[in-house]
This record gives C-alpha cells, structure tokens and sequence, in this order.
C-alpha cells in the first residue's frame, strides 16, 4: 500500500489539472433555452460498482454505494442542457457482464441509494421491464460493465493474455446486454456505455514489477477492453465514452509532475492517484471527483434540448 500521507500531496498537486477538463466544459455551456420547461425523463442506470457510486472508508475498509456516484451528479449536468432527468438505479457492486444477464436479484449492501431491489429478476430483466412500461418517458440509459470481468487478470503471469481471453466473453455478453436494452428501450432512447480510470497505473509507485504491470494495463485498456465496448455500443447506435483516455491514462509516461513524496512521476500516475482511491488504498474506486468526470463525459454526449414554448 502507498502511504496515504504521499497521497495528499499528489491531490494538492495535480486536483486543479484533472478537474480542468470538466470544469471548463460545465462553464462553457449556455443555459437552457427560456420557456416551458422540459418534461422529467426517467433515467436508468444499469451496471456494478461504478454505477452504484460506491466509495470505500477512508482507511479502505469496506464502504457502500454513495451520491458521489457519476449516476448521482448527472442529472443536475444534464439540466444545464435542458434535461430533467429521474434516476431508476438498477446498478448491483460486484456485478460482470455475466450476472447482469444471468443472476436474479442483488444483495441490498450491493444496490446504489435508492437502488430498487429486484428479487427473481436479473438485472437485465428487471430494466426491459421498466423500459418496455414507460418506453415514452424514458431518455436516458447508462451502463457500466465489464471492470470485474479482468479484474482478476493483474493476479496472473501473463495478465495481457488473461485480458484477451476474457474479452471474448465480454464482447458476447455485452452484445446480448445491448441489444436487450434496445429492443425494450426503442430507438429514441439514448445508450451511454462507459469504461474506467486505469487504476492499475497507481502500481507504478510500487517498484519495478508494479511500473510493468502499469504499462500493460494501458496496453489493455486501449488495445483490447474499450475498442471491444465501443464496438457493442457503438451497434445499438449508442454512445461510448472513454474514461480512461479522458483521466489522461494514455499520457506519455516520459511526460511527468513533481509530487511531494513521491519526486518526479509520470502525469497518468498522479492523475489516478488523484481521481481513485487505489494510491491511497489499493481501492479500485472513483473518488468523488472521479465520478464527477464520468458524469461529465456523459452530459457532453447529450444533445441541448429545446425548451417548448
């Protein structure tokens, strides 16, 4: 574990340079056009850990879902553009790109605030069935899947090969997950799929083994993982936004900042640092600010809706 009292110098650092991005976009956007105000749209919000906003403890014990979750500070973005949205949370921690098709229910600790249990329903089962009964009143759905499915591969000697394999199934089982959705959503609704910050890049502080770990992830994350989730949501005619690219995953690790504690590190390494909790706690979590870009990436996919007169 990197000492949290290392950490604190990195968010003084670099916080204002990983918020930059978001905040100017939030700053430059014009306010939605006077008149009637647009009608409440359902929002849906399908995916594991990520889509229920979980945080752990301070001192990396075990925490919960939270409203820091990118599911949570998205509708007031998306007003800013004229959307009112209303969040339905369907998202389970834990869950793969397997159990949201297959497995019925999810344990209350898992769900998101205001996460609606679905006992003898899979996860994708119980969204067609919100989907298909208020179709017109729907406008958004968001999902994040697919972290749990590697998750496993940094364990293993040769962690790229392990990521390749595991893409294969990943691929078929978000291509089912997609086209469910559009079937019971429309063609009108739109689809947002998300990916993740890189948090394995925080293994760079850890030595020599840890800096080629890092290296590969970003290896796996550009090659393999998110061409393969762009690909699904790219044929329902959705939208894919690359969080791992837009926490400055891909930085060139020759472009580095000075940290206190740590010296000179490369940029990608101090931006997860500061948008994870995985430097502080090896947690592979969003901080909230974290969350906060996620949310912004998505609200930059949402067209300005007119205001009826």
């Amino acid at each position: 574990m990197i000492p949290p009292r290392f950490i604190s110098g990195a968010v003084a650092v670099v916080a204002a340079a990983a918020l930059a991005v978001p905040a100017a976009a939030t700053a430059a956007r014009a306010p939605p056009a006077q008149g009637k105000k647009a009608a409440p749209q359902f929002y849906v919000s399908l995916g594991d850990s990520y889509a229920t906003g979980y945080q752990p403890k301070p001192d990396g014990t075990v925490g919960g879902g939270t409203r820091e979750g990118f599911a949570y500070q998205l509708p007031p973005l998306a007003a800013r553009k004229g959307w009112k949205l209303r969040l339905v949370q369907f998202g389970c921690g834990g869950a793969t790109t397997t159990s949201i098709l297959e497995q019925k229910g999810c344990p209350k600790p898992a769900l998101g605030p205001g996460g609606r249990p679905y006992p003898g329903k899979t996860q994708i089962q119980v969204a067609e069935q919100f989907l298909k009964q208020n179709r017109a009143k729907t406008g958004l759905i968001t999902v994040s899947i697919g972290g749990n499915d590697v998750t496993a591969c940094i364990r293993e000697a040769d962690p790229v090969s392990c990521v390749v394999a595991a893409n294969g199934k990943l691929q078929r089982n978000v291509a089912v997950l997609v086209r469910r959705l559009r079937r019971a959503a429309g063609p009108r609704v739109r689809i947002v799929g998300t990916t993740y910050p890189d948090v394995i890049l925080g293994l760079w502080l850890t030595g020599d083994a840890g800096r080629n770990l890092a290296t590969l992830s970003v290896t796996a994350f550009r090659e393999i993982i998110n061409p393969a989730l762009k690909k699904q949501y790219d044929s329902v005619r959705g939208a894919f936004v690359d969080v791992t690219r837009a926490s400055g995953a891909y930085t060139p690790f020759d472009q580095t900042t000075t940290v206190p504690g740590l010296g000179t590190i490369p940029v990608a390494v101090a931006n997860v640092c500061v948008l994870t909790w995985f430097c502080a706690v090896q947690d592979i979590h969003a901080r909230g600010v974290g969350y906060q870009l996620i949310a912004e990436l998505i609200a930059g996919t949402l067209p300005k809706q007119r205001a009826s007169r």
